[in-house]
């Protein structure tokens, strides 16, 4: 993955002229005062950790498996939101860990968090490195160690009879597809960090992706965990469900790391459709079209994905960088569009996309062909490509997504559009937020907004302003604090209003009997008592 940015370097294309011509008339962008610092002249600090703790380190999972040397590390230092990426590009590295160590089993993971609970070393467990809410970069700590899982890459097991497998936490995405593939199943989980982001981070973020009305959140896919503690091992799930008390994978689902290092995840699968057909319809109003979208969610039939651009996402065209701004008056680009995508048995698909088809225009909607739904489909995890590319161009732009119940949807997306707009625009730069509903509930759905503004002379204390401004509004609109970015730093004091003092008091609680030394991702998630 590029170190100062998203994924293959060769994917972030400079972008079109009649786009940085758009972004200098509607936003005021300008080019950056300084180009990104080269990696070759990034500086790191010394490392904190004694040689001796390196050397015991090395005893356990191997010489070649800690690292101290300076891309190591860079390449290890926060994750991938716009203010981590900023940051890095101006070489600071403030937040680089003090070494990197890659273990190879359960038994290596168990023995380098005992040894660093003795030792009070932090320890923060690194799958994709795609954190945008501040999950890689502990708060607090004298040193602290990268526990990189990319060595626990193997699908263990595929169940065929129940329809599981069990796969390691470092194996990305991708790899998890195509080992699937070579038994004739898919896990069917596809989130924009989809190319570059592990299972174990899948589970331990509760991830959603852009199926997820069809095959489920991740969350949902997952039917066993194996977990490492500084105390010891858990394993958890006999069956698919149980009333033996409390479900403990859902403790462990969502974590961060903070309660423990996932080491083996079993999971739902589901044999590789036969057919996938993509579509487009548009609706008047972002209104109408969520109300189509509530039916679709409560009655059926229910597509695998499921989406809603608001007016303005809609009009700027924000899947495609070559149209974006484009206005050419085509059908798709007034209103609101939606995408469709139905897999499974080609019968079945085309019979739901009938009936999907009867739901959608009886709610206003018309039809655009399968055009958009491809087109959607074709780029569906270039936005962080081409935030890299506006990133270049002088653009700042970010992400932030939250979920509410049905009747609280319109109030949560009016509440937090004014509170970015007002935010960005009281520091003179006037803000360009775009919204769209990600994924849908019989009883609710997530808003994901898209905010692009021109960077100014401090963009991080820029976006920090408009980023607690928009989090006061989730809290007060009744939405979560987040769908599927998890907490993080970032979130964490948000988080803490929205469980309440008593459910905080019980995150505390649960760390303290799991991690006594407090090693394990000091900071994230877990709301701190008062004082502290």
């Amino acid at each position: 993955m590029l170190w100062s940015g998203w994924g293959d370097p060769g994917r972030a294309a400079p972008l079109p002229e009649q786009v940085v011509g758009l972004l200098r008339e509607m936003l005021g962008v300008r080019p950056a005062e300084r180009p990104p610092v080269a990696l070759a002249d990034i500086e790191v600090r010394d490392t904190r950790l004694p040689a001796g703790d390196l050397t015991a380190l090395a005893k356990t999972v191997g010489d070649r498996n800690v690292r101290a040397d300076t891309e190591t590390r860079v390449r290890h230092t926060r994750g991938k939101s716009t203010p981590d990426l900023l940051r890095i590009r101006a070489g600071d590295t403030a937040d680089a860990p003090d070494a990197v160590v890659l273990p190879g089993t359960h038994d290596e993971v168990l023995a380098v968090l005992r040894y660093c609970a003795g030792r009070r070393i932090a320890v923060v467990p690194f799958g994709g490195g795609t954190s945008v809410v501040g999950g890689l970069a502990p708060a607090g700590v004298d040193a602290f160690i990268a526990l990189d899982l990319r060595r626990m890459d193997a699908l263990v097991s595929v169940d065929e009879v129940a329809r599981t497998a069990v796969l390691q936490p470092g194996l990305r995405a991708p790899d998890a597809e195509a080992l699937l593939a070579g038994h004739g199943y898919t896990l069917g989980h596809f989130p924009q960090s989809y190319e570059w982001a592990t299972i174990g981070g899948f589970a331990a973020a509760r991830s959603s992706g852009q199926a997820s009305a069809g095959y489920g959140r991740f969350d949902d896919m997952v039917v066993g965990l194996t977990v490492a503690t500084p105390e010891g091992p858990l394993d958890l799930g006999r069956a698919p469900k149980s009333a033996a008390g409390p479900d403990l994978r859902q403790l462990v689902l969502g974590s961060e790391g903070a309660f423990g290092v996932i080491t083996s995840v079993t999971v739902r699968i589901h044999p590789v459709p036969e057919a996938r057909e993509y579509e487009g319809w548009r609706f008047a109003s972002f209104g109408e079209g969520a109300a189509a979208l509530r039916r679709l969610a409560q009655d059926g039939p229910l597509p695998a994905v499921l989406r809603l651009s608001d007016e303005t996402e809609t009009m700027i065209g924000l899947a495609d960088p070559t149209a974006i701004g484009a206005r050419d008056g085509g059908p798709s680009s007034a209103g609101c569009l939606a995408v469709l995508g139905f897999e499974g048995a080609a019968a079945r698909v085309a019979e739901r996309r009938a009936q999907a088809a009867d739901v959608l225009r009886a709610a206003g909607g018309e039809p655009l062909g399968t055009g958009p739904g491809e087109k959607w489909e074709h780029g569906r995890f270039n936005a962080p490509y081409l935030r890299d590319s506006l990133l270049d161009a002088g653009a700042f732009v970010e992400t932030l997504e939250t979920a509410a119940f049905w009747a609280d949807i319109p109030a949560l997306y009016d509440a937090v559009r004014a509170a970015l707009i007002g935010a960005l625009s009281g520091a003179g730069t006037p803000p360009l937020v775009m919204c769209h509903i990600s994924h849908v509930y019989p009883s609710g759905a997530s808003l994901y907004f898209t905010v692009v503004s021109a960077q100014g002379k401090d963009p991080v204390a820029h976006w920090d302003v408009a980023k607690r401004a928009a989090n006061e509004a989730i809290i007060d609109a009744g939405g979560t604090i987040s769908h599927h970015h998890g907490v993080g730093t970032d979130h964490r004091d948000w988080y803490a209003r929205e469980i309440g003092p008593l459910g905080a008091a019980v995150l505390r609680a649960v760390k303290d009997r799991v991690d006594p030394a407090g090693i394990l991702n000091p900071g994230v998630l877990v709301p701190p008592a008062a004082g502290e």
